[in-house]
Parts: C-alpha cells; sequence; structure tokens
C-alpha cells in the first residue's frame, strides 16, 4: 500500500494494483480499476517514485511459503 494525502490532509492508503491511471488536472487524480477517482495533493512524480519503491520492496521479499 502507498500513503497518499486527500485535499483536507487527511492521509490514507491505496492498493496501488489497483490504480488505472493518475492525471494532474491541475489537481492530481488518482483512477482507480473500480472507477472510482480520487483527489490528492500529492504530486504525480512523488506518486510514481513510491508506487515503485512499493512493488521493489514486494521483488525484494522473494517468495513466501505458508
Amino acid at each position: 500500500m502507498i500513503e497518499v494525502t486527500r485535499l483536507n490532509g487527511e492521509k490514507f492508503l491505496v492498493n496501488p494494483h489497483q490504480i488505472e491511471f493518475i492525471e494532474k488536472t491541475p489537481d492530481t487524480v488518482i483512477s482507480l480499476v473500480s472507477g472510482r477517482k480520487i483527489m490528492v495533493k500529492d504530486d504525480v512524480a512523488d506518486l510514481t517514485g513510491r508506487i515503485v519503491k512499493y512493488r521493489r520492496s514486494l521483488v525484494d521479499a522473494g517468495p513466501q511459503e505458508f
């Protein structure tokens, strides 16, 4: 999960696997595969970096045994 900040300052987590696309219009809008849209304060480049970091952490963790 990555942390994002709503326009009102509220922080929450988003599953980056559910993000369809992110656009700057001039606010940053995250569109999820469900069709839901979330406006956030975060910059597109910052969000992209968080997503890359999150996905790398999954690869670095390697396979998990249950």
